[in-house]
């Protein structure tokens, strides 16, 4: 059946989690490191993965009272709780219309992850990552492009594309293909040589063809 053809490629998963010689790292980047990237962050974190997340945009841009008044904020400046805070003390009807969205049940599930939104452009060149897994094609060329301006040409990074929604149900539902899709990656010896073999499993498995590219540090 179509798991059983990921799960022949990733081979046995727990024995490479428990190889730490080997554990690859990951970072999961959406637009605003807000939604699709903090469950994916979630799932891959209870795992037992080493990941982050991040935000590609130039600003955190979340719904406001209308679409042309977003809320919109800085990152790494201000935290999820600080967000809360904010959009907490709007009116009474906008604020419903926040918590009929998920938007403070995904705020609480943020702050325990980590303290604040961090844009990818600020980090890329301070950690170094195995893989990163995109949510959205936009994202996904604004990562190649920072990579391949700051890269070099040493060690390979993995750059993926899943498209996904952004809303707080199609990030539930994505999140669990992301781990799989790691965690056949994390099972590779050589992701270099495999990549092929294992965005065909995964494709078969899930129905989906990600985007991918490799840059270098």
């Amino acid at each position: 059946d179509r798991r059983a053809a990921t799960l022949r490629v990733a081979r046995s998963r727990r024995a490479a989690l428990d190889m730490s010689a080997e554990r690859k790292r990951y970072a999961v980047v959406c637009a605003a490191n807000f939604n699709r990237s903090m469950e994916a962050h979630k799932v891959l974190a209870e795992r037992g993965l080493d990941v982050a997340s991040f935000g590609a945009a130039s600003r955190v841009k979340l719904p406001g009272a209308s679409r042309d008044d977003p809320n919109v904020y800085d990152f790494d400046s201000i935290t999820y709780e600080d967000i809360a805070s904010d959009l907490e003390r709007q009116p009474r009807e906008t604020v419903e219309n926040y918590e009929a969205r998920g938007m403070f049940e995904m705020l609480r599930r943020n702050a325990k992850i980590k303290p604040a939104p961090q844009r990818w452009q600020t980090h890329s060149d301070r950690e170094r990552f195995d893989v990163v897994v995109c949510f959205e094609e936009r994202v996904f060329d604004l990562v190649m492009e920072d990579l391949r301006a700051k890269g070099g040409a040493r060690e390979g990074v993995l750059v993926v594309n899943l498209d996904v929604r952004d809303s707080h149900d199609s990030s539930v539902d994505a999140a669990p293909r992301a781990l799989r899709l790691c965690e056949a990656l994390e099972a590779s010896e050589d992701w270099e040589s495999e990549v092929d073999e294992i965005m065909n499993a995964f494709e078969e498995a899930e129905g989906m063809r990600p985007l991918y590219g490799v840059c270098y540090y």
